[in-house]
């Protein structure tokens, strides 16, 4: 295994996904890319985002974010942090083919029905992606 594609939320469970994930690379010797799906309120017309710069902001804060949940992992193990306004699932899948991963972790997050067992993200990326994914159970 070489390349790993992390993918982390916003949540409080990020990090243990992320833990599971360095575990895998340290593991297999594989490297990490970390990524975020940014996603903004489908109601803010885009007119919006561009004239106030939003989306730079968005982008920037998700970065960040990753930058600092990356900050107790070995740096040789990360080789790229990527951000980029997507739909969750169709993001992640096509990032892991642009970055031709051979690993996709993510987290579940239980709601209802197949959504409790994996999480509405997880269940799409699950069934749409054309490589490994392994769901990590993050119960808080």
């Amino acid at each position: 295994m070489k390349r790993i594609l992390v993918a982390l939320d916003h949540s409080n469970r990020a990090p243990v996904v992320l833990t599971a994930a360095r575990r895998m690379a340290e593991l297999s010797g594989a490297q990490l890319v970390l990524y975020r799906a940014v996603n903004p309120v489908a109601s803010i017309p885009v007119e919006l985002l561009v004239e106030t710069e939003a989306e730079d902001l968005l982008i920037r804060d998700a970065r960040c974010d990753l930058e600092r949940l990356a900050a107790d992992l070995p740096q040789a193990i990360i080789e790229q942090i990527t951000t980029q306004f997507a739909v969750a699932a169709d993001g992640i899948c096509s990032t892991a083919k642009e970055h031709d991963v051979d690993l996709i972790v993510i987290g579940s997050h239980g709601y209802g029905g197949l959504d409790r067992l994996l999480g509405t993200t997880a269940a799409k990326v699950v069934n749409h992606a054309d490589r490994n994914v392994l769901v990590v159970r993050t119960v808080l």
